[in-house]
């Protein structure tokens, strides 16, 4: 395989990337004066040594101690706790302006994931959350798709389990079935924050 064929298969790997972009991403950089491509190493080298996870919601961060700037921020709800899929989502939802409390990123769904790799979904890790917290309600704000919603009964019997008389709500269903947040406008994830249940 030569150098070509081998980039195309790595950028492949990447979200929403298909064959076709893969290989205009790999004839671009092949265009590109030597200095660009060493910038472009040189940041994705960086962003790998300095980014770490937050300790409380697994989101990245490139801060000091051990919490992002959300779980470090005192004027947010820590009595509000919304659970989300991935990385984009809790950027999406933020982007609106409208939700003050925490956030947990769950790190996937059940269904996408195979059966070796069911252990990066979060799920002791949010148990021992909740379990060290005193939250009065928590946002389910998983994907309305089947693996979102097959996710989201999974989590909400988890939270049960753990703490019976917390209130759990969903996004309201401003959010199209089969679609994704992270593609969301920001009025539908108001409407969807505003109007959960």
């Amino acid at each position: 395989m030569d150098s070509v064929d081998r980039l195309v298969n790595i950028f492949r790997k990447f979200p929403t990337v298909g064959s076709r972009t893969a290989g205009r991403f790999v004839y671009y950089l092949v265009k590109q004066p030597k200095e660009k491509i060493d910038e472009l190493v040189n940041a994705i080298l960086e962003l790998k040594s300095k980014i770490k996870l937050c300790q409380l919601c697994f989101n990245p961060f490139e801060l000091d101690g051990s919490l992002c700037h959300i779980c470090q921020n005192a004027s947010r709800n820590k009595n509000l706790l919304c659970i989300v899929e991935k990385e984009t989502d809790l950027l999406s939802l933020e982007g609106t302006k409208k939700f003050n409390g925490l956030y947990f990123i769950l790190g996937g769904t059940v269904a996408t994931m195979k059966k070796e790799d069911m252990s990066q979904l979060r799920i002791d890790e949010l148990k021992k959350r909740v379990r060290n917290s005193s939250f009065s309600e928590i946002i389910i704000a998983l994907n309305p798709t089947p693996e979102g919603r097959t996710t989201s009964v999974l989590v909400e019997q988890t939270i049960k389990e753990i703490t019976p008389s917390v209130k759990i709500t969903h996004l309201a269903r401003g959010i199209p079935i089969g679609g994704e947040l992270e593609y969301a406008d920001e009025e539908t994830l108001e409407s969807a924050i505003e109007e959960r249940k």
